[in-house]
């Protein structure tokens, strides 16, 4: 089984590029995309040609903003949304997804913003999505994927001495909510396969040429729980498939 994650940066605005002949190249058994930016019906209708597959969604109350997205070839037990928390919840985030071995978690956290304003709500997320977490563990192992706002480690960054406790994605606060979770027995599954491999990144600014100069942040993530973690076979970046300022991530799991 191939799972992929993609930060799509607007479903509307990819599905006029190449998303679909990516979509076909990538060949994945389930994508999950965040920022989708569109209310369900918008989805629906944008992916309305992959009549072979399951879509589900959801969407924020705000139009045009944030959202996920599931794509599916493997019809799910059952479709889960949100946290539970009603003040986390009103911005589309989570979608989850039961299969018979795993819950397969599909997120997008939010991002603290330029000049840090978001910087309390996002830590406050952060230890509510964990105790989620937690809790759907307790019955079945999580796969959780998707853009988490956040470059754990230096080697996950180009710049890391120029943007720590500077910019939002590398603040301490943002590094302490990502060890909860990896301290917390969920495994980055590409730092298993490959820990010491450098330059690699999901995310370019499209400010001043950055994706040509992979000046880049790893920051969408495939996390599973430590249980699981035999299941996964490969972790792998697509690096080459354009259409967002994100590129795709994904993992290779034998059940």
């Amino acid at each position: 089984m191939k799972i992929i994650s993609w930060n799509v940066n607007g479903i509307r605005a990819i599905t006029k590029k190449s998303f679909f002949t990516d979509l076909e190249l990538l060949d994945p058994s389930i994508i999950c995309l965040q920022e989708t930016k569109a209310n369900e019906d918008q989805v629906t209708e944008t992916l309305g040609s992959l009549n072979d597959s399951f879509i589900y969604s959801n969407s924020a109350e705000r139009p045009g903003y944030s959202g996920t997205a599931v794509i599916s070839k493997i019809r799910p037990l059952n479709v889960i949304k949100d946290t539970g928390i009603k003040e986390f919840d009103s911005e589309g985030r989570v979608l989850c997804l039961e299969f018979d071995q795993f819950f397969l978690v599909n997120v997008y956290v939010p991002n603290s913003g330029s000049e840090l304003a978001r910087l309390a709500y996002r830590q406050e997320w952060d230890k509510i999505f964990f105790g989620y977490l937690k809790d759907i563990e307790r019955i079945k192992p999580v796969v959780v994927c998707g853009d988490l706002n956040v470059a754990h480690k230096e080697i996950d960054l180009a710049r890391p001495k120029a943007n720590y406790n500077k910019a939002a994605g590398y603040m301490q606060e943002e590094i302490d909510g990502m060890d909860r979770l990896t301290e917390g027995e969920l495994t980055d599954t590409f730092r298993y396969f490959y820990p010491d491999e450098t330059g690699r990144y999901t995310w370019w600014s499209f400010m001043r040429g950055a994706r040509s100069k992979n000046i880049g942040w790893r920051i969408d993530y495939f996390l599973v729980s430590k249980s699981f973690l035999p299941k996964v076979k490969d972790a792998f970046i697509r690096e080459e498939i354009t259409g967002s300022d994100h590129c795709p991530v994904g993992i290779i799991l034998d059940l």
